[in-house]
C-alpha cells in the first residue's frame, strides 16, 4: 500500500464509524463486517472478498493507535486533496496526487513528498519485524563449596549468532533482501476461522518476515550462523543440585535490533566427604564416645571453609541426636546462612581390655537393676 492510499481511503468510512470512535466500537464494528464479508461465509464471491480485503486493512491502520494517528495526521494535511493554508493562512494549493507521490516533483531523482509518506507509512507494508535470539541450554558441574558459596565459571557455548559475511541479512553482498509480500514484513500470517483470526509463522519466509533471492554463501539465506564463544557466569550462591538457572540476555543474538535470548543452565553439584545438604541447611554426623554420650561434654565440630564451632553434648544424649550449629550452612539468596545440622553418632569400642574392661564391668554390676527393655515387654503384653 503507498502513501497515497492511506490519504485517499477513507478507512472510517469503510468500517462505517465515526472518525471520535473509540478503540471498543472500531473492534465490535470490525468483528460484525468480518463476520458478514468472510470468504468462508460468501464462497466465489468476488465483491465480498474485496470487501472483506478492504475491512481488515482499515481495521489493521485504525485499531494500532500509533499508526491511526499518523493517518489522522495525513489525512488532516492533506483534506479534500489540496493542503490547508495557502498565503497568509487562508485558502488552499491543489496538488495532483500522482505528482505528489510518484516522485516526479524536484527531479533529480528525488522522491519529493513520497519520500516523506513513504517513511510514514513504510512505503508499501510494514519493516521486517525485530526478532528475538532463541534461547540456549548449558550444563555446569560444581564442587560442593562453589555451590555453597557461589562461583564464577566460563561456559563455552555454541548458539546462532548473525552470520559475519552477510551481517545478518542473508544476502549475498551486493544485494539485499526483499520484504515478504506475503506477510508483509511481519513474519506471521492470519488464518481466518470464522470470525476471528489465528496468527502463524509465515512460510513463504518462514518468521524473518524477509525474502532473499541472492543467498550468501555462507549462511544459504538464514542470516545466521554457529558461533562458539566462552563467557563468565555467576552461578549464584546456594544452587541446588540438578537445579536450572535462567540468566537472561545471554542467549543467541537477536535479529534486526531484536532482544537476546535467554541462557538456561542446569547445575550438577557435586558430593562431598564429610558434609551433607537439606535445602539451606549443611549436614555432618559426628562420632561421640559412650562416656561423652553419657556423661555429657564439649564437642568440635568441623564447618565447611571456616573454623571448627564447639557445642554443649547434653548427658544423656542418645545415638541420633541432632545438635544445631546456627548460621554454619548454606547461603541463601538474601546474603544470610543456613544452620549446620550435627548428628551424634555413639562409638561402641570394638575390644576392651585394661581398666577400661574393668570399669566397665564394675558400672554393669552397678546398673544390673536398671533394665532397660522392661518398658518394651510391658507395651508387648499390652500392660
Amino acid at each position: 500500500m503507498s502513501g497515497k492510499d492511506y490519504v485517499e481511503k477513507d478507512y472510517y468510512k469503510v468500517l462505517g464509524v465515526p472518525k471520535d470512535a473509540s478503540a471498543t466500537e472500531i473492534k465490535k464494528t470490525y468483528r460484525k463486517l468480518a463476520r458478514e464479508f468472510h470468504p468462508d461465509a460468501n464462497k466465489g464471491d468476488t465483491k465480498a472478498e474485496e470487501r472483506f480485503k478492504d475491512i481488515s486493512e482499515a481495521y489493521d491502520v485504525l485499531s494500532d493507535e500509533k499508526r491511526r494517528k499518523e493517518y489522522d495526521e495525513a489525512r488532516s494535511l492533506f483534506a479534500n486533496g489540496g493542503f490547508r493554508g495557502g498565503p497568509g493562512g487562508t485558502g488552499s494549493y491543489s496538488f495532483d496526487f500522482g505528482d505528489l507521490f510518484s516522485g516526479s516533483q524536484g527531479g533529480g531523482g528525488s522522491g519529493g513528498i513520497g519520500d516523506v509518506f513513504g517513511g510514514l507509512f513504510n512505503r508499501g507494508g510494514r519493516q521486517a519485524q525485530p526478532r528475538r535470539g532463541s534461547d540456549v541450554e548449558t550444563e555446569v558441574t560444581l564442587s560442593f563449596e562453589e555451590a555453597v558459596d557461589g562461583a564464577t565459571v566460563p561456559l563455552r557455548m555454541t548458539s546462532q549468532a548473525p552470520c559475519r559475511l552477510c551481517n545478518g541479512t542473508g544476502a549475498k553482498s551486493g544485494t539485499t533482501p526483499r520484504v515478504c509480500p506475503t506477510c508483509v514484513g511481519s513474519g506471521t500470517v492470519s488464518r481466518g476461522q470464522g470470525a476471528f483470526a489465528l496468527s502463524e509463522p509465515c512460510r513463504d519466509c518462514r518468521g524473518r518476515g524477509m525474502i532473499v533471492d541472492d543467498p550468501c554463501p555462507d549462511c544459504h539465506g538464514s542470516g545466521r550462523a554457529s558461533s562458539a564463544r566462552t563467557m563468565q557466569v555467576r552461578i549464584p550462591a546456594g544452587v541446588q543440585d540438578a537445579q536450572r538457572i535462567r540468566l537472561k540476555g545471554k542467549g543467541a543474538q537477536g535479529e534486526r535490533g531484536g532482544q537476546p535470548g535467554d541462557l538456561y543452565v542446569t547445575v550438577h553439584v557435586d558430593s562431598h566427604p564429610v558434609f551433607g545438604r537439606k535445602a539451606d541447611n549443611l549436614t555432618v554426623t559426628v562420632p561421640v564416645t559412650f562416656p561423652e554420650a553419657a556423661l555429657g561434654g564439649t564437642i568440635e565440630v568441623p564447618t565447611l571453609n571456616g573454623p571448627s564451632v564447639k557445642l554443649k553434648l547434653p548427658p544423656g544424649s542418645a545415638n541420633g541426636l541432632t545438635l544445631r550449629a546456627r548460621g554454619k550452612g548454606a547461603t541463601r539468596k538474601d546474603g544470610t546462612r543456613g544452620d549446620l545440622l550435627v548428628t551424634v553418632e555413639v562409638v561402641v569400642p570394638q575390644t576392651v581390655t585394661g581398666d577400661a574392661l574393668t570399669a566397665l564391668e564394675q558400672y554393669r554390676e552397678a546398673t544390673a537393676s536398671d533394665d532397660p527393655r522392661a518398658a518394651l515387654f510391658r507395651a508387648a503384653k499390652g500392660a
